[in-house]
């Protein structure tokens, strides 16, 4: 497969991944797949999905990946089990090295390697994931309707999750380790709106020393404050202090200044080097949700056919 020249490589297994894959395989690019160290991608953690269209019965992330690879596989995609290490990305073929020490050459390639949610590192964080952790309130608000959780961060990002929060639950903390805010001051002023009607309750000056609960969920959220230890009893914690987009390995490609790959140069997929697309949270920043990831990976596959067709 090294000496080949392939149509389409695909780098990343996630939703952008094989939605891309199975367009590419239906247009008869004979997409091939790196899968990277994480097959299926972050969603695959997620344990139950409840907003993807016509899955009414909340398959968990893991089952709903299965099913998307077995599509791209079904229609012909090569999988391959690897991560991509080195990247030649100029000129009209482009080649990728692969940590086995495989060289894959392609005309055409497309970057869906993902953004990893920025947790705080703690043990008991890494416990309750899933089991009450979140980083995603689009994802998994839902679960928390009229209960009580917390949002951990200061930023933009921190204040919209909050925000959205304060409209599915009963009470939402924002515990925050400065008393000064990145964020855009209108979400801060939209948030005191909140707190001034009892909804929501700023918790500043304070970092999270201990996610607590009974082993089956969370139960409450320990906290260092100046005062000393201070414990809020929450149903859920949303920690919302950044992502890492997975594009270290691109280094050609133009990156904003959060690592995340620029597009739209030409087609709305097209990165700053021709023939190199990318689509899914590598460079989204803003929506981060399967189905855009998926509907990119179909932009993607779609301009990557065009592309090929001169």
């Amino acid at each position: 497969m090294s000496e080949q020249i392939h149509n389409v490589v695909i780098v990343g297994s996630g939703p952008a991944g094989c939605t891309a894959a199975i367009y590419a395989a239906r247009a008869g690019l004979s997409p091939v797949l790196v899968e990277g160290m994480e097959p299926g991608g972050q969603l695959t953690t997620t344990p139950e999905i409840g907003n993807w269209p016509g899955a009414f019965e909340m398959p968990s992330g893991f089952d709903l990946m299965q099913k998307l690879q077995q599509h791209a596989r079904d229609l012909g995609t090569v999988f391959i089990s690897d991560k991509v290490e080195k990247s030649s990305l100029k000129g009209k073929v482009k080649s990728l090295t692969l940590s086995s020490g495989q060289e894959l050459k392609s005309r055409t390639v497309i970057i869906c390697t993902g953004a990893a949610a920025r947790y705080l590192g703690l043990p008991s964080e890494e416990q309750y994931k899933g089991k009450g952790v979140s980083a995603c309130a689009t994802c998994d608000g839902f679960f928390f309707r009229n209960k009580t959780v917390a949002v951990i961060g200061g930023g933009s990002a921190a204040f919209v999750e909050a925000i959205y929060l304060c409209g599915l639950c009963s009470k939402v903390y924002l515990v925050h380790r400065r008393e000064g805010f990145r964020s855009e001051q209108v979400l801060v002023d939209k948030f005191k709106q909140f707190a001034e009607s009892g909804k929501a309750q700023f918790v500043l000056n304070a970092t999270v020393d201990e996610i607590k609960g009974d082993g089956n969920k969370v139960t409450a959220l320990r906290l260092k404050v100046p005062e000393g230890i201070k414990e809020l009893e929450v149903d859920g914690v949303f920690v919302a202090i950044g992502h890492n987009p997975a594009t270290e390995v691109f280094s050609e490609l133009q990156c904003d200044e959060g690592g995340y790959l620029k597009t739209g140069f030409g087609p709305e997929t097209a990165t700053s080097l021709e023939g190199v697309f990318a689509a899914g949270d590598c460079a989204d920043h803003v929506y981060r949700q399967a189905i855009t990831s998926a509907g990119q990976g179909c932009k993607a596959a779609l301009d990557v056919e065009h592309y090929l067709q001169g």
